[in-house]
């Protein structure tokens, strides 16, 4: 399997008990991916300005309480 194309065919092909367990699978996939990639932008320093700004608001007293 090397193209989207093929990919949405075999998803298209699952019996729904198959879907519901690749969705599970692609949830965590895609969680572990996307931390990956914050940990990475936090480490290279990418997030500074935002969070910058957040501690700045704070300080401010343009934050509201949840």
């Amino acid at each position: 399997m090397c193209t989207i194309k093929e990919i949405n065919d075999a998803v298209s092909r699952l019996s729904p008990g198959d879907l519901s367990e690749f969705r599970a699978w692609f949830d965590q996939f895609d969680a572990l991916v996307w931390d990956a990639q914050f940990e990475r932008d936090a480490a290279s320093g990418r997030l500074d300005a935002l969070a910058n700004e957040a501690l700045d608001d704070l300080r401010e007293g343009r934050c509201t309480p949840l």
